[in-house]
């Protein structure tokens, strides 16, 4: 049976404006040549790119209210991510982000509203593990951990392996327990400049048991135990680079649950990683991505 990932976090409604040769200023006005409305939050790119791949995926989070919860769940459909362990907002200020892409950059502006988890989330986990082919739990960003410091505990006695991403959050950056929470999680999966600024805060590469930093255009680095393994970003033609991380997340643990090598699951990710970039928005409608795990038969174990 194939390993399966639930992914848990914040579930955005994303408003992407692409098109632009600058970021907005205070008191002019700017116009962008595109603008499309998606399902967003790094949980949900991922858990989009993990059923691409084939494997089970399903979401755990609060949905905006509605009207956009309509949205998510129209996509969810599409990308065959499991809504069933998410609920949805009701009433309050809707979850949203505003996307800027541009110079192979981006720019958010987010309204995080209400807590990010169902109430029940424990109990949901270990209701998954006993009934479906789940075995790992994937946090989409330090900010979810830091609301909920218990989860990576609960996923454990449910049987999960973890993951952990990281998402740009000065607060969550700075935060004196970050450290802790990451040794907990079996892959940390940061971004240069994410781990570049963790470092002032005493998280560095040997902080969790594998710890994935991803490099953008000069691809992406595992460390392990004092060792290193890189692997070279895929050339590619970047578009928006809205989401690219939650891609890679979704190939190198997709990958990684396969037990292929570091150096595979490393291209897995990076692949998935330079699909997202050649898209406008974070996951809408992706192609079947089997074929980028590879014969199993072939796979290593690392």
């Amino acid at each position: 049976m194939d390993k399966g990932i639930l992914c848990a976090g914040r579930v955005y409604c994303d408003l992407n404006f692409s098109g632009m040769d600058q970021l907005p200023r205070l008191g002019r006005e700017l116009f962008a040549e595109e603008m499309s409305m998606h399902a967003g939050g790094g949980a949900f790119i991922t858990a989009s790119y993990v059923a691409a791949l084939g494997k089970p995926a399903s979401l755990m989070g609060r949905l905006p209210c509605a009207p956009f919860a309509g949205i998510i769940e129209q996509e969810a459909q599409q990308q065959r991510v499991d809504l069933r362990e998410s609920v949805t907002a009701i009433g309050g200020s809707p979850q949203l982000t505003v996307a800027m892409a541009m110079a192979g950059d981006r720019a958010f502006l987010t309204s995080r509203q209400g807590p990010a988890l169902p109430d029940d989330h424990a109990a949901r986990m270990t209701a998954m593990a006993e009934r479906s082919a789940l075995t790992h739990l994937h946090i989409s960003e330090l900010s979810t951990l830091l609301e909920y410091p218990s989860l990576v505990a609960q996923a454990r006695r449910a049987g999960f392996t973890v993951s952990l991403d990281c998402a740009w959050d000065d607060a969550c950056l700075d935060h004196p327990d970050i450290a802790a929470l990451v040794s907990q999680v079996d892959v940390f999966l940061p971004n240069e400049s994410e781990m570049q600024r963790l470092a002032s805060n005493g998280v560095n590469s040997d902080c969790a048991p594998m710890t994935v930093v991803k490099q953008g255009a000069a691809g992406a680095t595992v460390h392990v135990a004092g060792r290193q393994t890189h692997a070279a970003a895929v050339p590619c033609t970047v578009v928006d680079t809205i989401g690219a991380g939650d891609a890679f997340n979704a190939g190198f643990l997709c990958a990684w649950l396969a037990r292929q090598s570091l150096s595979q699951c490393l291209s897995v990710g990076n692949r998935c990683g330079a699909l997202a970039v050649g898209r406008r928005g974070g996951a809408g409608k992706l192609p079947d991505l089997h074929h980028l795990l590879g014969d199993a038969r072939s796979r290593q174990s690392y």
